[in-house]
This record gives structure tokens, sequence and C-alpha cells, in this order.
């Protein structure tokens, strides 16, 4: 007695090739960016002779100005790759690349001259610039050259994680196609689906 040939499973891809796996790290970790600019990168002691306890605090949006921007960037990026076809996420990759090495680089700029990146933030306190003041970063500029470190790992590996995502054809072999596969589907694949005016259910 002769049975019919069982479907061939459908292969799937690595899991750091996963399309949740790779925007999701991607959005967290721009938002972990985003999130560090709301902190404290600088501490400034505007007496640097302790007569006074004149401290300034300077948050990263303000010793980094454009680390807030590059950081939304990122995160606009990571989130449009999730809908995007296979030449666009080159586009976003490159960007989300750029975006991250700026990120470091005003990140490490901060570190390595926490006084000159304050200096906007201690004319603004007391309405004198060059005056005499002691500045030292914290670790949130760290936080930030990490993060910002592996957004350029996860842009890299955005076009080469493309390769795997079937989601864009997974649903045009037509409805009696759709009626006899019982794999299951994310909610990214189902935005794929609604985003080709297909009805993913």
């Amino acid at each position: 007695m002769s049975t019919a040939p069982s479907a061939s499973p459908v292969r799937q891809p690595p899991r750091w090739a996963r399309k949740s796996t790779l925007v999701l790290a991607t959005t967290i970790l721009a938002l972990a960016v985003f999130g560090a600019t709301t902190q404290t990168w600088i501490e400034v002691r505007l007496d640097p002779t302790g007569a006074s306890n004149s401290d300034l605090h300077v948050q990263g949006s303000k010793a980094a100005t454009a680390v807030t921007a590059l950081a939304v960037v990122a995160l606009a990026g990571g989130l449009a790759a999730s809908i995007a076809g296979k030449i666009a996420r080159w586009i976003i990759a490159v960007l989300v690349v750029l975006s991250a090495a700026g990120i470091v680089l005003a990140a490490i700029t901060v570190l390595l001259d926490p006084l000159g990146a304050a200096q906007g933030a201690i004319a603004a306190a007391t309405g004198v610039s060059g005056g005499q003041a002691d500045a030292a970063s914290t670790a949130f500029p760290v936080v930030a050259i990490v993060a910002g470190a592996l957004l350029a790992l996860c842009a890299v590996a955005l076009p080469l994680a493309g390769r795997h995502w079937t989601s864009r054809t997974k649903y045009d072999a037509g409805a009696r196609g759709r009626k006899s596969s019982n794999e299951p589907v994310d909610e990214i694949d189902s935005w794929d689906s609604l985003s080709r005016g297909e009805d993913p259910t």
C-alpha cells in the first residue's frame, strides 16, 4: 500500500538570522543608546578648589548632541528592515552602520575630552566659557560605545540574514498552499503579508 509523499519540511534560518531576533536586537540597542543620552555623561566641578559645592551634571544629549539623533535613525532603520526588500535592506544596513559609527565616535570624543564636551553646558550655566573647571566622564559614554558597536554588527548581519528570510514568498504559492500549510506565522510575517494586501489568516 503506497502512501502519499510528505511535504518537505521548511528549512528554518539560523537563530541569529531570524527576522524577529535581528530586528528586536537592533531596536533594543538603539533604545539603549537613546536611553544613555538621557543620563549624566559628565560630572563637572565648577570650583576646582572645592571652596564651594558647585557641581554640574551634563547629560549625554548635551555632551554629544548628535548621538540622540543617530540613535533615532538606527531605531527607525531597524524597524524598517522588518518590511524592507533586498535592496532596501542594504541601504538600511549602510545607514545603521554610519549611525553606529557616529555614536561610537561621539562617545569616544567625550571620554577623551570631557571638559571640552562640557563647555557648552558650563557656558549655559555660568555665562562664562573657558573658565577653570574639573570634568570627569561617567560610565554612560561607555554604554553608548558598546551599544553602538553591537548596532554596527547587527547592521552588517542584516543583508546576510535577509537571505534566509522567506516571509516575502511564504504566501506566494496561492490560497491552496496557504490552506494546506500548518506553519506558524509570527507577527512580523503577518505584517509583511498585510503590507502586500494579503490576508495572513
